[in-house]
């Protein structure tokens, strides 16, 4: 058994700061040969030191003067030309930016976030807000220091086996202009939100916008994760808006994952005055907005909104107000409508979640502190990185030991973690493998991992490999205050979603189908034990990547 790994820094290239360029290029201009030729005949004659009578010096001086005469013409000529080429590139650089102006889009944005910052600094001023909001990044476009994941990510994770629909990207970079069209405070979002104060659904179109507001449950962050990456494939299906109410922690886990808008449902709206969820369900008699409820034991009245003729229902509402807390985005698949455009998106089905969770899910610089130190000093220079993942709590002795057989029966099986011998003390003298490997361990108990730790500190490998074992932490996140607890269980998600392979006591947790799903991960799932003894095969792969993919937790319309 290892000690921990020495902190390792992972070297960043340095960017260099591109140069300016020049707005126009140099000119050139040809000096006439004439006074070229003249001067250097002056020299030769001066250089020859040849005597000058009067006549001579009279007779040089004319025909200097008649040279020169002619000479100078050409430097006014010159100097002419150079200034109207002067007057010429002013005028067509007055015409370029007459002609393109900034356009309403880049104007309303930015007037937007002048909004919003100017409600940040109202009503107890910035620091009061923030507690609120978190910290929101409101800038013309993204930059590394305010989002460092963003950037990073790729050098602790490895490259997807997967690849990315060229149609997802280019459907990805519609919604980003919907984005800077209909954010917060635009001239099209303030249109829109009058209309729905009034209840006026005269012109309501106008904007081109329409909305759909996915109400925090303020639960388990795994469910959260999976409810939203759900409403924004839903938003982008039917053009939509996504607006993300913030509840308790939101600003302070995920970076804006827009540019140039936020995607946080202002404080300002008038969600709890005039549309909360009791007079939504009583249905509020405003035709411009439409709520619906979609939970993971949805009812056949509730289902009703996989069916088309609902989807055509609400395609003339500007405003959906959706709760969901589970993951339902398997269930858009059966909607017919959408059925050829997810084909598009995605060849391969159940890659969804695992594309728009790492274009939506990037960790806030602090969260990004806790995984990279993490990470650095711990799993980085391991050959291999091995995520186990117990949502058994400690109940028994028995069924404890029994769990841990399992694990390590299931890792040695499969090749993932290395056989010890138990009946030498000392490492064989012919160290076979110096591979080394990082088990990283996720669980509420820290007796498994102690004991799984206490194996390969005990025990010689037969092979000779070097195993370091690891826990983030022993404290219970249930005892530690929220902010904390939803920061913490983030990183542990992104840790597990580095592993080159991940061994999980079974897929009902919600944190493990995240984690299994944005890296990209088929996990290997313990059978469950017989009498409390477990049996070959000790675990099966799953069948695949996508979260929730071991059950059905919705049904189509027809089902």
């Amino acid at each position: 058994m290892m000690t921990s790994s020495p902190s390792t820094v992972l070297n960043h290239p340095t960017h260099q700061s591109p140069t300016s360029l020049l707005p126009y290029p140099n000119s050139h201009f040809r000096i006439r040969p004439g006074f070229c030729n003249l001067m250097k005949r002056g020299k030769k004659n001066s250089d020859a030191g040849d005597r000058l009578t009067n006549s001579d010096t009279r007779t040089g001086s004319s025909e200097l003067n008649a040279m020169m005469k002619p000479s100078l013409s050409s430097m006014k000529t010159m100097g002419l030309l150079l200034a109207v080429l002067m007057v010429a590139s002013v005028m067509f650089s007055l015409s370029v930016v007459l002609r393109d102006p900034p356009s309403d889009d880049v104007i309303e944005t930015e007037a937007a976030s002048r909004v919003l910052q100017s409600r940040l600094h109202q009503d107890g001023g910035l620091s009061e807000k923030k507690a609120q909001l978190g910290n929101i990044n409101l800038v013309p476009s993204f930059d590394k220091e305010s989002c460092l994941s963003r950037y990073e990510a790729s050098l602790y994770r490895k490259e997807s086996p997967f690849k990315q629909s060229s149609y997802l990207d280019y459907r990805l970079q519609r919604y980003e202009d919907l984005h800077r069209r209909c954010g917060p405070f635009t001239r099209s979002y303030n249109l829109t939100l009058d209309k729905l104060k009034s209840g006026d659904r005269s012109d309501g179109e106008v904007s081109g916008c329409r909305y759909v507001i996915w109400l925090n449950s303020n639960g388990d962050l795994g469910n959260r994760m999976l409810s939203l990456a759900s409403a924004f494939l839903y938003a982008l299906l039917t053009n939509r808006f996504l607006l993300v109410e913030l509840g308790v922690d939101m600003a302070d886990l995920f970076c804006e994952p827009f540019p140039n808008t936020t995607w946080f449902l202002p404080p300002e709206f008038p969600l709890n005055s005039h549309f909360n969820e009791q007079s939504l369900l009583r249905n509020s008699g405003n035709p411009m907005v439409a709520y619906r409820h979609v939970v993971r034991d949805s009812s056949d009245q509730q289902k009703l909104f996989f069916c088309e003729d609902s989807q055509v229902l609400l395609e003339e509402t500007p405003w959906l107000i959706l709760k969901a807390d589970s993951f339902f985005l398997p269930s858009l698949f059966s909607v017919s409508s959408f059925k050829q455009e997810l084909q598009m998106l995605f060849p391969e089905k159940d890659t969804a979640f695992h594309f728009l969770s790492q274009y939506l899910f990037h960790p806030t610089n602090v969260v990004w502190g806790l995984i990279t130190r993490y990470y650095n000093a711990y799993l980085a220079k391991a050959d291999q990185r091995i995520g186990i993942y117990i949502g058994v709590s400690e109940s028994g002795n028995e069924q404890f030991q029994h769990l841990i057989d399992q694990i390590l029966a299931c890792g040695t099986r499969h090749k993932l973690l290395p056989e010890v011998d138990k009946q030498r003390n000392l490492p064989s003298s012919q160290v076979l493998n110096r591979k080394s490997k990082a088990v990283f361990i996720s669980s509420s108990s820290p007796g498994y991992f102690k004991s799984i730790r206490d194996v390969y500190w005990e025990n010689p490998t037969v092979m000779g490999e070097i195993i370091s074992v690891h826990k983030p932490s022993y404290k219970d996140y249930q005892k530690t205050p929220r902010n904390m607890e939803s920061k913490r269980a983030w990183a542990e998600i992104y840790l597990l979603s580095c592993s080159d392979a991940l061994v999980v006591t079974g897929l009902w947790s919600s944190l493990v189908e995240v984690a299994h799903g944005l890296g990209g991960l088929k996990p290997w799932v313990l059978n469950k034990a017989e009498n409390g003894t477990a049996h070959e095969p000790y675990c099966v792969k799953a069948r695949s990547i996508e979260p929730c993919s071991q059950a059905t937790l919705f049904h189509g319309c027809k089902d």
